[in-house]
């Protein structure tokens, strides 16, 4: 990998953001995390993001955009892919992180419902995602036996379980081979060093300043009175 300083911009909340952030730690990558504001946005960010979204990767002059993309760029310009070397297998799993993508904007769709109706149905649709993963996994880790990057796509969703769970069972415990393997990827190393220890606790906090159904559900269970 060339010498060139490495800048993540950044939102502490963005699952996104910490997908490349688990592999800059797992790889060993130094960089600098830049946090901004996404309800106000820095001239200087918008005049380097198309899409006007986090994260995006600085290299010296040159900029990524989409995790995914920097993801793949920061494994392929490093030793030790963390993807498999078949090809075939690599192709299912860069689609499995498509997927993971895809239940993250389910989740955040979840979390932000305002009414009983649509907050219903995000969770079954989030429940069915957990369905198609319970039934791929081939543990201890997505893949077998080695973190890859399928792995650091879906790891930031499971640190809003731990906040789902404080407030009430929304039946997560359903896919017990998803359960381990939340275990699993919270217990690795690079993931840990990712988040902080007091991080579910600050997602609740955000929680209770939006006027969202499961706001509600968690005032009404004194959660957030804690």
């Amino acid at each position: 990998m060339n010498n060139l300083p490495l800048e993540l911009v950044s939102h502490y909340f963005c699952p996104f953001v910490q997908r490349a952030v688990i592999l800059l730690l797992e790889k060993e990558i130094p960089y600098q995390l830049t946090h901004i504001d996404l309800a106000n946005k820095p001239d200087w960010f918008l005049e380097i993001s198309p899409l006007g979204k986090v994260p995006v990767l600085k290299l010296g002059s040159e900029v990524l955009f989409e995790s995914s993309v920097i993801c793949e760029y920061l494994d392929e310009v490093t030793p030790g892919s963390l993807h498999p070397q078949d090809s075939l297998e690599k192709a299912k799993h860069r689609a499995w992180i498509e997927f993971a993508s895809s239940t993250l904007v389910v989740m955040y769709d979840f979390l932000n419902a305002h009414t009983e109706k649509v907050f219903e149905q995000k969770h079954q649709e989030l429940m069915g995602k957990l369905t198609w993963i319970e039934r791929s996994l081939n543990t201890p880790y997505f893949g077998g036996k080695s973190f890859s990057l399928v792995d650091a796509a879906f790891a930031p969703m499971f640190y809003y379980f731990d906040a789902l769970d404080e407030i009430a069972d929304f039946g997560l415990a359903k896919a017990p081979k998803v359960n381990d393997w939340r275990q699993i990827l919270q217990s690795h190393p690079s993931v840990q060093r990712a988040f902080s220890e007091d991080y579910s606790q600050k997602l609740l906090l955000l929680l209770d300043q939006r006027d969202s159904h499961l706001s509600r559900l968690a005032q009404q269970s004194k959660v957030l009175s804690k």
